[in-house]
């Protein structure tokens, strides 16, 4: 990617000279897959389900045209939070960089870059967000290493990147990348930046009202159904973040290649891959992020038409 000498996002907090204590989530390999999300100082298994999802659908084309979703729907403010997929254990890769003061010419490039890349998610979903009347209020970017305390509650590097609505802020622990790199075989700058603008989709879709209503309906779902909604929300997530791509490539940011990285990145990650790379058998009915073919799909979808319209993934046939 050309990313270095574009403007850089002033909502970044280094956090990662603090420490603090947390849980450890659950690691590869455990039966289900799923990823284990904070909420309110405990945590829950990311699930979803395709009930009802045209209901939510239907809120994202009301909250565009001016009439507020959550007042029709009767959603509330969520406390899920969004993450990339199955939780990742950390682990030591190389090369190495100092993870608790943050200091080193590896980890002072990797911030400037997903502070660059946050800058352009600002730009993008501003410009998107106005073509509606709409304002984008842009999310904070928290970089952490080892564990972090959230409005969701703690949380620890094994979760993954992960998106908290209860303060509209995204999480990341920088190392994430090295393992994305040299465990998932996902290399390369665009898939790092797909994980950051999934998370980013994920603030979209809490600005919008699919968080909220999605927190709302899977009280009432069973785990299979909330299985599959989440799936649905997943998706989009993938969807929106392709959006993104499409106008980063419209601008010249992207090299031969690029766009290969992410498609890799998006299969490496998919449910089904990662259960068998980690027990040998998958187990459909426990997905919660969608197949290797299902992340590639959507991304490349909403790389394409680079339109919010394209990511229906609660009414798509193709789920």
């Amino acid at each position: 990617m050309r990313w270095k000498g574009r403007r850089k996002s002033k909502n970044v907090s280094d956090q990662r000279r603090s420490g603090g204590g947390g849980f450890s989530l659950p690691k590869l390999g455990r039966r289900g897959g799923g990823l284990q999300i904070p909420m309110g100082g405990g945590s829950r298994r990311a699930g979803g389900g395709f009930g009802c999802g045209t209901l939510i659908i239907i809120g994202v084309v009301l909250w565009f045209l001016g009439i507020n979703p959550l007042t029709l729907l009767g959603g509330l403010g969520g406390g899920m939070g969004g993450g990339l997929g199955p939780s990742i254990s950390p682990q030591t890769s190389q090369p190495q960089f100092d993870r608790t003061t943050g200091t080193g010419g590896k980890s002072d490039e990797m911030k400037e870059f997903v502070q660059t890349i946050l800058g352009s998610t600002e730009e993008i979903w501003t410009g998107i967000f106005k073509t509606y009347g709409k304002k984008y209020p842009v999310p904070k970017l928290n970089l952490f290493s080892g564990q972090v305390r959230s409005a969701c509650g703690m949380a620890s590097a094994a979760s993954g990147p992960f998106y908290c609505p209860g303060d509209s802020n995204v999480y990341i622990d920088l190392s994430f990348y090295d393992q994305l790199a040299n465990q998932f075989g996902a290399k390369g700058d665009f898939a790092q930046a797909y994980v950051l603008s999934h998370e980013v989709g994920h603030h979209v879709q809490n600005v919008i009202g699919v968080l909220p209503q999605f927190n709302r309906m899977r009280q009432s779902m069973g785990k299979v159904e909330v299985n599959k909604m989440s799936t649905r929300v997943e998706l989009q997530a993938d969807c929106f973040a392709g959006v993104w791509g499409h106008f980063v490539n419209r601008e010249g940011w992207l090299e031969a290649g690029d766009l290969e990285e992410a498609l890799v990145a998006a299969n490496q990650i998919g449910d089904d891959t990662i259960q068998k790379r980690t027990q040998g058998y998958v187990v459909p009915e426990s997905f919660n992020h969608g197949t290797s073919e299902q992340r590639r799909f959507w991304f490349r979808r909403g790389f394409e038409s680079g339109r919010i319209e394209s990511c229906d993934t609660f009414n798509a046939q193709q789920l």
